[in-house]
């Protein structure tokens, strides 16, 4: 097999898109069952078979023949990819714990339950104030007007890597801050 792997990847590398193919049909179940392994969910594990030949296509020359198989290849590269989606996922449902416990919630039970989301609301709009003006700015735009990161990058006329970070940052102070702010109000 090992003849016709180094064949298979050299008629990638030329364009041969009935080599991908080939390739698919040889390998696609092995990946596609590792990454379902992973990411235990079949369309997740999909979109990970995808970018896994997707890569293979545009960057045939990263695969190794001397460090293994072409299926272990493509197997090492599905199971990273997976645990790539897995991270991915960890880190946007924290960010969405985080907004949820900086966003009083709308409908509310009782007078009393007001007049702590007010307190709350308060609390954040000191917060945010507290903040220098190029990390308020970017909290301003995304979370009162809605916007991406990189609409807010458009706006505020940086890259979309320095508004994720002054976005990160600004959390973590408004985070610190409010924690300090609500623990001391009860």
């Amino acid at each position: 097999m090992e003849g016709s792997e180094a064949l298979l990847v050299a008629r990638l590398a030329a364009g041969d898109d009935w080599a991908l193919a080939e390739v698919i049909e040889l390998f696609g179940r092995a990946v596609y069952e590792t990454a379902l392994r992973v990411v235990a969910d079949d369309a997740s594990a999909q979109d990970v078979v995808q970018d896994v030949f997707v890569e293979l296509w545009c960057r045939p020359e990263r695969y190794d023949a001397g460090a293994g198989s072409l299926r272990g290849y493509l197997v090492m590269l599905a199971r990273h990819r997976a645990i790539d989606v897995l991270r991915s996922e960890l880190r946007r449902a924290a960010r969405q714990q985080r907004h949820q416990r900086m966003v009083p919630g709308q409908r509310l039970a009782s007078p009393g339950d007001a007049l702590l989301a007010a307190d709350a609301a308060d609390a954040i709009r000191a917060a945010v104030r507290l903040l220098p003006e190029s990390q308020r700015r970017v909290i301003e735009l995304a979370y009162f007007e809605g916007l991406s990161y990189r609409e807010v990058a458009h706006a505020v006329g940086i890259p979309e890597g320095t508004a994720k970070s002054r976005m990160r940052l600004a959390l973590a102070k408004l985070e610190s801050v409010l924690d300090r702010q609500l623990l001391e109000s009860t």
